[in-house]
């Protein structure tokens, strides 16, 4: 008797949970379409950038996991992890290859560790408060991927004599491209992104070259992922339809173009007032955008923010932190990083100068705790409150609740007085020197490469 009413029990249980997937599926396919939203944690998440190799003279998971507390400390929210799994051999580039040559899916790379290493540093990230995304290559993999080596060619796009190829166009020969027309392929991937939701209980994906990669597939991946627990989705692209069944966050890749030119001279104050424009159109207010003045592409193949940003780094910092969206911090930023990282091979930060911590610290503390700097609609929208006449100088205005910033630049290389209309009834505090705007001041007197943020207290 027991043995039946034991069975009765799993039956029924094994009955309620696959009957509950399916009224979800039929809601998504049906007359109640499922709809992505982002967690509720990440409306005012900042984003740090780990390269696992470089972070360490160790290289491993165990040496993150010490540093967990300077981490917090920054000001840091979700930590992204460059891609974790193992590097393919075949047609490596350098002596150690590209992070975004993955061998196995479900796997680590060695040299970083095991994966119940990976899984106790998930574990001790969320102990402090913090949330976890890990790089995800969905687009191609290493030649040796364990795909190939099981049989399924037909899940990768081959040339005219039936062998594997890497992305047409590109320079990537130690990748080959996958098949997305292969259902099989597609199911196959979904299962592993699943994998490290559910068995690492990691919190989303930072998924590189998403545009490469069909929207719908990644539409399906979004609402299998969150049938596990609510993820959070960067898509390393600036293509608006992601936003809406998949991402839940884009890459500001023309904001840090325009920022970097600005730095050179070749662009001014008219070019940001062209991007919000632009961006208005193409883009919800629900929409999260990423901006940053450096990351692992930047870093490794423009050039440190030292060549390309001179004087103007933390101006360019400041904005990027303040502008509708969420900052990123590349490793060693907050350790003046000025060195270009090697891509193909061992290159550790040198943690020696810290002068950077506190600047960063107050920007990132700032852009948490006030709701005027926070992520898309829960943000405040850009009011430009300097003159158009002024190609130099600029300021903008943001507020939400009772919270508000008033943001000043001088974007050029000579003391410059900035011209304002002051929207606030209130007298401001100076983020990085307490001084005061009162109310309904209408200009300050820059540096060179100056700027000045204001907020409530």
């Amino acid at each position: 008797m027991k043995q039946i009413l034991l069975l009765w029990f799993l039956w029924c249980t094994l009955f309620s949970c696959t009957d509950t997937i399916t009224k979800e599926k039929s809601k998504a396919q049906n007359n109640e379409p499922y709809v992505k939203k982002a967690p509720e944690w990440s409306k005012n998440a900042n984003i740090y950038e780990l390269n696992i190799r470089q972070y360490s003279e160790e290289g491993t998971f165990k040496a993150i996991e010490t540093d967990l507390d300077r981490i917090k400390e920054l000001g840091v929210d979700i930590i992204w992890f460059m891609p974790i799994h193992p590097i393919g051999m075949m047609n490596r580039k350098g002596t150690e290859g590209s992070y975004y040559s993955v061998q196995d899916y479900k796997d680590v790379h060695s040299e970083y560790g095991s994966l119940q290493d990976f899984k106790d540093l998930v574990n001790a990230i969320h102990e402090k408060g913090m949330y976890v995304i890990i790089d995800w290559v969905a687009n191609h993999t290493a030649f040796d991927n364990v795909w190939v080596e099981d049989g399924h060619l037909d899940w990768y796009t081959l040339d005219s004599v039936g062998e594997l190829q890497p992305p047409l166009g590109t320079d990537w020969w130690d990748v080959a491209d996958l098949n997305y027309d292969n259902a099989d392929m597609r199911a196959a991937m979904i299962d592993a992104l699943q994998f490290w939701v559910r068995d690492c209980d990691i919190d989303g994906y930072r998924c590189d070259v998403a545009d490469w990669v069909p929207t719908d597939f990644w539409n399906d991946a979004r609402y299998a992922l969150d049938t596990i627990k609510p993820v959070f989705m960067l898509a390393e692209a600036e293509t608006p339809e992601l936003h809406e069944k998949a991402f839940d966050m884009t890459y500001g890749w023309h904001f840090h173009f325009v920022m970097n030119e600005i730095a050179e001279g070749k662009k001014n104050v008219n070019d940001i007032r062209a991007y919000l424009n632009d961006t208005n159109k193409v883009f919800k207010r629900e929409d999260y955008r990423l901006h940053f003045t450096s990351n692992h592409d930047e870093n490794s193949w423009k050039g440190t923010v030292k060549e390309r940003l001179g004087d103007a780094i933390k101006t360019f910092a400041v904005l990027s932190a303040t502008m509708e969206g969420a900052p990123l911090i590349y490793n060693g930023q907050e350790a003046s990083l000025d060195k270009r990282l090697e891509f193909f091979e061992k290159d550790a930060i040198e943690w020696t100068d810290f002068s950077m911590t506190p600047f960063y610290q107050q920007l990132l503390r700032l852009n948490h705790e006030n709701q005027s700097l926070w992520n898309g609609e829960y943000g405040g929208e850009i009011q430009v409150i300097s003159p158009e006449s002024d190609s130099l100088g600029f300021a903008f205005y943001r507020a939400m609740n009772e919270d508000e910033v008033l943001c000043v630049f001088n974007f050029s290389s000579q003391e410059r007085t900035v011209k304002f209309d002051n929207p606030s009834s209130n007298s401001l505090t100076e983020l990085f020197n307490d001084s005061e705007l009162a109310s309904e001041q209408g200009e300050i007197t820059l540096p060179a490469w100056g700027y000045a943020v204001y907020h409530n207290e």
